[in-house]
């Protein structure tokens, strides 16, 4: 993984340092509300709806066990609100049926980031300080600039890798940290990077997304898409350049965000996105990129082109561990072997069919931990898990892992001789359910337990499907599918690109929930990207996972054999599943959800 320079590690301390002075000039009254909420919003602390939330920074997602115990740290030590407070929560939350408000923990995005939700910021500077005292920090998690930029949880070890996108990834950063015409764009800005075969990031989804390709001369560069989003009006991004040499993103990317920033509205938050730019204007907007591309070329001389001696100095810090010390291993034995293991312990092959990925190296795998179980948030890591967690990285992946876009966590320098001791050690974790990419294998966001923007509660929508479905070879034969789920119409949930999406929404003061059906997040299985579809008015949270298992008992009555969810939805149409969820419609809920609107 990226190892910090020594330059590095200075701007991150700086930056702790910067905040602390901010902090004690607010807490002394010689820096207003109004001119600190925006300095706290760059370092990552948000107010939400009873406590501070602190988001950290992952870039691109890659992680240390120096950092997962720092973090370990300050769930056990900081994330825990005053007494008062959290009874207050508890009672108000209580009142609408929520029984668990955890504290002590990280939660694991959808940006491969991790929060907290209960750290008051009179103790913020000193989180601060220890997230800088192992390189990481609160910057570009929050406010209107360019978000941390993400990219596949495997890179550097798909086997599908064209060109790994890590390098490329840290070259943005640091380019766009401080940035000035970043600092204040008309909304958040958000890239993704997809350097594999497949679209294991999502970039469809992303104001830019950006595929690492080869043209015939073998050359390297990106495909562009602008223009993606979620929110209120879900867009798929606009393909704009098919080529663009690696060594231009900058430049171009400049081109994109000064239209962007010249053009965008500011009038209107919820029409500021990219998204909106791109749209209404097409073909005038990606016209104007390449001509605002052309001056920072030719006339301005091309200021953020890539050398490559500073592309190679970025690179030489991606540095592979040392696994001299494991055996060596024929591929083809080693695969033989963890079959004839597998049949000796079903459980173990299961896990291995389901958790484990095949690595460039033949002698390794990348090993997906689920932190999706019973009793638990999606995403959610207590501090003694998290310390688990850093010893396993230690053990088994050479210090090292990776923050998923699924809210999971992946180990990708397992050797294969040491994957029946990690299989042993994570099930005695509590981390080795073989739910990946199955229905439990949901993502969600934490709702209005937490969330001051959201319209409705995720998490016990989540346990109750969760609980629901506990038996392995029901979800096996339900087959791989995407379950998504929003508290609100912000999507942070990422509903829209869920085979199944469940939203929540308002409705008189109560909690209402839209499903919809037949999203597609870009990756193999899914197909194309795109925003499923409603299949009728709001249903109340106590329809819900009737709904859902209506919708898929519709599923496996029609389904072909061997075909799975998505690939029946796009063969029957909606309607089908539009009548499962009317028959699962409560009767004291039915004359209400009529008069509910679409959101």
């Amino acid at each position: 993984m990226y190892q910090y320079t020594p330059f590095d590690r200075q701007f991150v301390q700086a930056r702790a340092d910067q905040f602390r002075d901010q902090l004690q000039r607010w807490e002394t009254g010689r820096l207003s509300e109004e001119e600190f909420r925006p300095l706290r919003l760059q370092n990552g602390w948000y107010v939400q709806r009873y406590a501070p939330m602190l988001r950290v920074a992952v870039p691109y997602g890659e992680i240390n066990s120096a950092q997962i115990r720092v973090l370990a740290r300050i769930a056990r030590e900081y994330d825990a609100p005053d007494a008062q407070l959290y009874q207050d929560a508890l009672k108000t939350q209580g009142a609408m049926g929520t029984t668990y408000l955890p504290t002590h923990y990280a939660h694991f995005t959808t940006r491969t980031n991790v929060q907290f939700n209960w750290i008051p910021l009179s103790k913020s500077a000193d989180v601060m300080d220890l997230l800088a005292s192992v390189n990481l920090h609160g910057i570009q998690t929050s406010g209107n600039c360019i978000r941390n930029t993400t990219t596949d949880a495997l890179a550097g070890v798909a086997v599908d890798e064209l060109v790994d996108p890590r390098p490329y990834a840290e070259v943005l950063r640091q380019w766009t940290t401080l940035h000035p015409e970043f600092a204040f764009l008309p909304r958040k800005f958000k890239i993704a990077i997809s350097g594999s075969q497949e679209d294991r990031a999502a970039t469809g989804w992303h104001d830019v997304g950006l595929h690492l390709t080869k043209n015939e001369a073998g050359e390297i560069g990106f495909k562009v898409f602008v223009g993606g989003g979620m929110g209120r009006t879900p867009v798929i991004g606009t393909p704009i350049r098919e080529f663009l040499p690696w060594n231009q993103v900058l430049n171009y990317i400049e081109a994109i965000v000064r239209v962007y920033n010249e053009r965008g509205r500011r009038d209107n938050k919820y029409k500021a996105r990219i998204k909106i730019l791109v749209k209404a204007e097409g073909q005038v907007y990606i016209d104007s990129v390449e001509e605002e591309f052309r001056q920072i070329v030719e006339v301005d001389g091309g200021p953020h082109t890539i050398p490559q001696a500073e592309f190679d100095r970025v690179a030489a810090c991606f540095v592979a561990p040392d696994l001299s010390g494991y055996p060596q291993v024929n591929a083809t034995e080693a695969k033989h072997q963890l079959t004839e293991q597998g049949v000796r312990e079903p459980a173990f092959g299961r896990w291995v069919s389901r958790n484990v990925r095949a690595h460039q190296n033949p002698q390794l795998r990348a090993v997906v931990l689920s932190f999706k179980r019973v009793g638990q948030a999606p995403g959610d890591a207590s501090g003694e898990q998290l310390d688990a967690l850093a010893q396993l990285v230690d053990q088994f992946s050479a210090g090292e892992a990776r923050v998923t876009h699924d809210q999971n966590v992946v180990l990708p320098w397992v050797h294969v001789s040491q994957l029946h001791a990690l299989w042993l050690q994570a099930k005695a974790l509590g981390l080795a359910s073989t739910n990946v990419d199955l229905l439990t294998d949901m993502i969600a966001c934490p709702g209005g337990d937490l969330c001051a923007l959201a319209n409705a509660r995720s998490l016990p929508i989540a346990a109750a499907i969760t609980e629901r479905y506990q038996d392995l070879d029901e979800l096996d034969d339900i087959g791989d599918i995407d379950l998504h789920i929003s508290g609100c119409i912000n999507s942070c949930g990422h509903h829209h690109s869920g085979h199944i999406g469940i939203l929540g929404v308002d409705k008189d003061g109560k909690e209402w929930y839209q499903i919809t059906v037949g999203g597609s997040d870009g990756a193999t299985l899914s197909g194309a990207p795109q925003a499923g579809k409603a299949i009728g008015p709001s249903f109340s949270a106590a329809e819900v996972p009737g709904v859902i298992e209506a919708v898929l008992t519709a599923y496996r009555d029609l389904r072909g054999n061997g075909e799975l969810f998505i690939d029946t939805v796009r063969r029957v149409g909606l309607d089908p599943f539009k009548e499962a969820g009317k028959s699962a419609r409560l009767p004291e809920a039915a004359d209400t959800a009529a008069e509910t609107t679409q959101a």
